[in-house]
């Protein structure tokens, strides 16, 4: 039986819900994932507060569900178990910008909204993901491995020293934070690593199944000074392909997409729903987004000689590509789409996945870019089956470091009111999902229905992970009913 007062004793009365209404908007999310109602929410506004909640939680035995933000797409934040959510929302400081090392120190609760205000104002920036909504949080998303759009950015991991707290209640700091005094002590915080063995693998991709990260040292980096974007209409996704695999090694632009013409209208379309429809009905299949970039030191020089590169390659290897400041028909574009891909999608507009029809299901996953076309066919083979349409997938292609992989992403928009069309997408997602594992996808973050798929097939992979969680988690209260545990 969980206490409210043995609660409140940690993190104030005021910090501490049973009302239905409260508990209602922790029960589900905007995926598929069935709804799972909390027995209370709890607000902690300290490091030191969640380590009570969770030593509290193992002498109880009671699940404890880890949040930064309400806005979730994947259901990894549904408590499948009941017990408390514990949301971290109210911990949103902006704990240090170091513009010397390029870092910044936030708490888990710090927004993309927030992060991008403050950065941009002093001429500087993090890696962002794909169009992120502005309430959603930004530790939350490295956490999750989500993949930057920008392609040449030096740092493979961007997430440097952070403090987890683990699911027994110990505070624990990993890389350079763990030296005495930090932040104050000589490292500074300088490198992510060690000493010795890291920890910092338990926690990604475990969607709050190994602890609890309260705050993180993010890598940044100057912002432009000048920018050019490119677009070319796309028909042949296997000749676009070997264009970026020639293109991209040689350190050329700064964010590189793919989007199919429904991903694309449903991004740039302002009336609803006359601008969709006529966006959708005269887009190319595919669009290439390519954004050139000055940077602090000699911007023009780097952009003429980019761009010196660029109309090279096409014009001496991919002719039938192209490539302009402008995509035909369709004026002033380039200024809204760069606008879209350095900013997060505004918190008092729908998001842009959730716009046509009021939900959406993303299925993605991890390929060799050579593969995209295969997967595309496949898809359009798998959708007719359960009646959707092929035209109202939406798809986009995200290359990753120079093209060395890509992140494909299939999103299927449907109305969560009418519940035959739900059933419909949940079916079409599961089918899918294997058959795209057959195929050779890589799902490195397996929500809901995809981690039995993925797992079943990785039994040695299973057994550690499970060895690792009772080390770190020998009561199982993290999150329980997630990944493989």
């Amino acid at each position: 039986m969980i206490s409210k007062d043995e609660l409140a004793k940690i993190v104030g009365k005021g910090n501490v819900s049973d009302a239905q209404a409260d508990l209602l908007k922790y029960s589900s999310d905007h995926s598929l994932v069935p709804p799972g109602m909390p027995e209370y929410v709890v607000w902690p506004t300290s490091s030191e507060q969640v380590s009570e909640i969770l030593k509290w939680s193992n002498k109880n035995n009671v699940p404890v569900v880890p949040v930064s933000s309400r806005e979730h797409f994947n259901g990894g934040a549904v408590p499948k178990q009941g017990g408390i959510i514990m949301d971290l929302s109210k911990m949103n400081k902006i704990l240090e910008i170091d513009e010397d090392l390029k870092k910044i120190r936030l708490e888990a609760g710090v927004t993309w909204g927030q992060v991008n205000g403050e950065l941009n104002a002093k001429g500087l920036r993090v890696p962002m993901p794909f169009l992120p909504h502005a309430d959603r949080s930004v530790l939350s998303d490295f956490l999750d491995r989500e993949v930057p759009t920008n392609t040449v950015y030096d740092y493979g991991e961007p997430m440097q020293a952070f403090e987890v707290v683990w699911p027994t209640g110990e505070i624990f700091r990993l890389g350079s934070a763990s030296v005495n005094g930090y932040p104050d002590s000589g490292s500074h915080g300088g490198n992510p690593s060690g000493p010795g063995i890291d920890f910092y693998r338990f926690v990604q991709g475990a969607q709050g199944t190994m602890g609890v990260v309260t705050w993180t040292n993010l890598k940044i980096m100057f912002g432009t000074k000048k920018d050019k974007v490119f677009f070319a209409p796309v028909d042949d996704l296997a000749y676009v392909q070997e264009f970026l695999y020639r293109l991209l090694p040689r350190r050329v632009g700064q964010e590189v997409v793919l989007l199919n013409r429904t991903d694309l209208a449903t991004i740039v379309a302002e009336n609803w729903p006359a601008d969709f429809e006529k966006l959708r009905a005269t887009l190319p299949p595919w669009t290439l987004i390519l954004v050139i970039s000055g940077l602090l030191r000699r911007p023009d020089e780097k952009i003429a000689y980019e761009v010196k590169f660029l109309k090279e390659l096409v014009r001496n290897e991919f002719r039938k590509l192209v490539v302009d400041e402008a995509l035909p028909g369709f004026p002033g574009l380039g200024g809204k789409i760069l606008s879209l891909l350095r900013n997060p999608w505004p918190a008092d507009v729908p998001y842009w996945k959730n716009r046509w029809q009021g939900s959406s299901q993303s299925l993605f996953f991890i390929a060799r870019p050579e593969k995209a076309t295969r997967f595309v066919e496949i898809m359009e083979t798998v959708a007719p089956k359960h009646g959707y349409p092929v035209a109202d997938i939406g798809s986009y292609i995200q290359p990753i470091e120079h093209n060395r992989a890509c992140q494909i992403e299939f999103t299927f928009f449907y109305d969560e009111k009418n519940a035959a069309a739900k059933s419909r997408i949940a079916a079409l997602y599961k089918d899918a999902a294997r058959a795209l594992i057959n195929e050779g996808a890589l799902f490195t973050r397996p929500y809901g229905d995809l981690a039995p798929m993925v797992y079943e097939r990785a039994a040695g992979y299973v057994m550690a992970l499970r060895r690792v969680k009772k080390i770190f988690d020998p009561n199982n209260i993290m999150n329980p009913g997630n990944l493989c545990f």
